[in-house]
């Protein structure tokens, strides 16, 4: 992978001292985080990212812990990133970082022994570019689409092709969701999300719901 990349996954918390450069495989499986990811406000139809809570719920949580905020900033920020940034399944609008292999048309694998049949490898291959429809996992998540690979034989395996598909779709519809440094770069570092917070708290008079939609 690009440099850009690993830089990028270490910026949100990932651990990458065990990548060696070698595969795009064994590049993916090296690497592991501890924490969660969190997607930028994006613009949409009806608001500007801006206009949006960082974090589905942010605001809530800044409204039970406004006594906090108003009595030492520095904790209160560390609390809430302590909060926020940690492995938990409660929905949060969380992405959870994956590295499983997925592999339904490669004898002698477990997904082929749990796959197979289900799909025909041609359909994939007129959107997925690779020699072989050998995928690996990145995320998961509470979007949609809610699981996210990338090809492990993709023709440019420093910067692959990141592809989308539906639990409830499983591959039946599959979606291009960019590159995949543009895929890390859609997710915020806990600066980054501190930065955001601070601009509508620290530049109002009061830390309540109103000040971060």
């Amino acid at each position: 992978m690009k440099k850009e990349i690993l830089d990028r996954i270490q910026a949100l918390g990932g651990n990458i001292s065990n990548i060696r450069g070698t595969t795009l495989k064994e590049d993916i499986q090296a690497i592991t985080f501890n924490t969660v990811l969190y997607r930028k406000p994006e613009d949409t139809t009806w608001a500007k990212a801006e206009q949006t809570e960082p974090i589905y719920g942010i605001g809530e949580y800044v409204d039970k812990h406004r006594a906090q905020f108003k009595k030492d900033k520095d904790t209160f920020y560390q609390e809430l990133l302590s909060y926020y940034y940690c492995l938990t399944d409660e929905g949060r609008g969380q992405t959870f970082f994956q590295n499983e292999l997925f592999t339904p048309f490669t004898e002698g694998t477990p997904s082929y022994d749990e796959w197979s049949g289900e799909w025909k490898e041609e359909e994939w291959k007129k959107i997925i570019k690779g020699e072989k429809m050998e995928l690996i996992q990145i995320g998961y998540d509470y979007s949609f689409p809610d699981h996210l690979y990338v090809c492990l034989t993709d023709p440019n395996p420093e910067n692959p092709v990141v592809y989308g598909t539906d639990h409830e779709e499983f591959f039946d519809k599959i979606s291009i969701e960019g590159t995949l440094e543009e895929y890390f770069n859609r997710f915020m570092t806990q600066d980054e999300l501190l930065a955001i917070i601070k601009s509508k708290l620290e530049n109002e008079q009061t830390a309540r719901l109103s000040d971060l939609v």
